[in-house]
């Protein structure tokens, strides 16, 4: 693992080099820069923030109070917008009516997503879900997963996951996390059983484990191996997508992740009855698997399509209209992010209370949000930390607040069958950031002003 400074260095190089304006990426969208521009202003005409050096009115804790320093008036939560190109053509199937992704004498762009996901990804076959949730929950059914098995899973991960595995019928069993938000390989040694057949892999917001070590596990003790790339798409393990050591990878496309249809995902796999199934699954029926593009031969479909029963849990070309034009930006958006990064991460480097997460050198990240660890604070001054945040205008999360689902304690309905303390102590002084695209530089900086000035707010209250 490299070092802190060596990794920004690395990250901000690589990003320089392959650096594109993020104002064109954002507001020049594939077909028509002027229109999209138009449309990202007439959309968010009061998305302005400012470093208000003078004393500015608040709500404190003590009720109104002054604020000195900067304050922050962006919502964190604001999502990259859709290209143009993607606008218009979502309208033109709305105007059609051809929203379904079987429509008869209609190229289909799901289909045509499919298709540019493999292209991207390297993978032979794809199928798009309603959600990477449905994805993965699908993934597991055709990896061979059954009522009553056990399945390996991250102890640090979103709801979903756990939910697919129970949606499955299974029984998640939970790994422990290292202090950088990914899979601990020794725990997970120490979690292997003679039961245990099946590894569900979470990249939790781009965090990459050990790969070498889990698929020298993985094949050691004969696991199949899925792997939730809901926040992984674009990310490199040695040069190649991550994802593509799994039999079966699944990525998003919610609002959140680096494409964009509000909800969606794609289920990848090199494995021809694993895709037919899946598409089968999804809805596809009858002859309707002559209309995929990225899928197996008609004979691996007839094998399999009457025996799998059809959940409906198909992509809409309405979703996959939005998705198509950022997989021919990512790459682009991909050298933005860690830029940007980069230049919020090296203000934030040298504060003794604040800890940034590394990554292997083996890593091509994306670092399309900020996570950092709060060090040395009691729980209380945790607390207060993301008080000050707000107070300045910033709220940020805490993955081991009481009701984010990100806290394995919210998982009643799959709950740990054991103590997971490095993971409890980890999430209680993890802090999440979203970095929206559609910031400017000035933005950033004030982003990360507010985070050391709520930092000093609350030492300088101990």
């Amino acid at each position: 693992i490299m070092g802190r400074s060596n990794f920004l260095l690395s990250v901000l190089c690589v990003a320089q080099a392959a650096a594109v304006s993020v104002r064109q990426i954002v507001t020049q969208p594939v077909v028509s820069p002027h229109a999209a521009t138009s449309s990202f202003r007439s959309v968010a005409p009061n998305m302005v923030a400012e470093l208000r050096k003078t004393v500015a009115k608040g709500d404190g804790r003590d009720g109104d109070a002054t604020i000195s320093g900067p304050v922050f008036s962006k919502p964190l939560s604001t999502p990259d917008p859709v290209p143009e190109e993607g606008i218009e053509r979502a309208i033109e199937l709305m105007r059609s009516g051809a929203l379904f992704r079987y429509t008869p004498g209609v190229l289909s762009e799901t289909s045509l997503a499919e298709a540019e996901i493999c292209e991207y990804t390297g993978f032979k076959y794809s199928v798009g879900f309603n959600s990477c949730g449905s994805a993965l929950f699908i993934a597991l059914k055709c990896a061979g997963v059954q009522p009553g098995d056990e399945v390996l899973a991250n102890a640090f991960s979103f709801t979903a996951v756990p939910s697919a595995i129970h949606h499955a019928g299974a029984t998640p069993v939970y790994v422990e996390s290292t202090r950088g938000y990914t899979m601990c390989a020794a725990d997970l040694r120490e979690r292997i059983t003679p039961k245990t057949k099946f590894l569900m892999l979470t990249h939790m917001r781009g965090k990459v484990a050990d790969m070498q070590a889990v698929y020298d596990l993985a094949r050691e003790h004969d696991i199949t191996v899925i792997e939730d790339c809901a926040h992984a798409l674009g990310i490199q393990w040695d040069g190649m997508q991550l994802g593509r050591q799994a039999t079966v990878a699944c990525y998003s496309t919610q609002s959140a992740k680096v494409i964009n249809s509000g909800e969606g995902g794609f289920l990848c796999t090199d494995d021809a009855e694993i895709a037919a199934r899946a598409a089968c699954y999804a809805g596809c029926y009858e002859e309707l698997y002559k209309q995929h593009m990225a899928a197996p031969p008609a004979a691996v479909f007839e094998k399999v399509k009457r025996q799998t029963p059809n959940y409906s849990l198909r992509m809409s070309d309405l979703a996959a209209a939005c998705v198509r034009p950022q997989i021919a930006t990512l790459e682009a958006r991909v050298a933005a992010y860690n830029e940007r990064y980069a230049r919020v991460a090296a203000k934030l480097d040298a504060c003794e209370w604040l800890e940034l997460p590394e990554q292997s050198p083996r890593v091509r990240p994306v670092l399309d949000s900020l996570q950092f660890n709060l060090i040395g604070l009691s729980d209380e001054q945790v607390q207060t930390f993301l008080s000050n945040t707000k107070r300045r205008g910033m709220p940020v999360g805490l993955f081991g607040s009481k009701d984010n689902s990100r806290n394995f304690h919210t998982w009643q309905y799959a709950p740990a069958g054991s103590d997971l303390p490095r993971t409890e102590r980890l999430i209680s002084a993890a802090v999440d950031v979203r970095l929206p695209l559609t910031f400017d530089e000035s933005d950033l900086d004030l982003m990360a002003e507010v985070i050391l000035a709520a930092v000093e707010d609350t030492v300088s209250e101990a």
